[in-house]
């Protein structure tokens, strides 16, 4: 896949988010900190650039100035159309986290990266039911056909293309040495979670 040096990597900003009333969730504050916010300085720590936000709404080019804004070539197709896009949006591998996940850790980001090299996807495990977290991960150019073909067939689960390109795994055991997976994986879909997000930065903060 090349390797840390010439990684790109993107913010997903998809979605309609439906379960937050329509309301951009990335914007909204963890800690006194945009979820936005957090991960544009995680991810340009990681790589040594800003990262491309992929996002459709009008006024995304507001959010945060200076960042380069990339709209879905194939809106409506759940995180695969995101993923997609992030991949399509440039040169080489792309480093991919969604706007929601407000405690994705740069040690993480930085192991995905070491990791890469030999695939074509490259995914932390998960405890979840896919056993792997898709929408943080890492992305070849060699995803674009197999992506484009699933999306063709309007099938839209994150990992559906998978079969047709080489996937690594960061084990599970590696991942919580950054953390409980619960809490590193952790995405802030209703107003609800938001209020649980804000109550792990408490706890975190009180452990440190």
């Amino acid at each position: 896949m090349g390797d840390g040096a010439n990684m790109r990597s993107a913010i997903l900003a998809g979605g309609a988010a439906s379960r937050y009333g329509g309301r951009a969730k990335g914007l909204e504050r963890v800690g006194g900190e945009r979820i936005i916010d957090l991960l544009v300085g995680r991810l340009k720590a990681a790589t040594g650039d800003p990262p491309t936000l992929i996002a459709n709404a009008e006024d995304a080019g507001t959010w945060v100035p200076g960042l380069v804004v990339v709209a879905d070539p194939r809106p409506d197709c759940g995180s695969l159309g995101g993923l997609y896009a992030a991949v399509t949006a440039g040169e080489g591998p792309v480093l991919v986290v969604a706007w929601d996940m407000p405690f994705v850790p740069i040690k993480l980001l930085e192991a995905l990266i070491a990791g890469a090299a030999d695939y074509d996807v490259f995914l932390p495990e998960s405890p979840g039911r896919r056993g792997m977290e898709p929408l943080c991960g890492i992305y070849g150019p060699a995803c674009a056909g197999p992506m484009a073909a699933r999306l063709d067939d309007e099938d839209y689960q994150a990992i559906g293309f998978h079969d047709a390109v080489r996937v690594g795994r960061l084990p599970l055991d590696i991942v919580r040495t950054f953390g409980d997976p619960e809490d590193l994986f952790f995405n802030v879909n209703t107003p609800e979670d938001l209020t649980r997000a804000e109550e792990l930065w408490r706890e975190r903060e009180s452990s440190r």
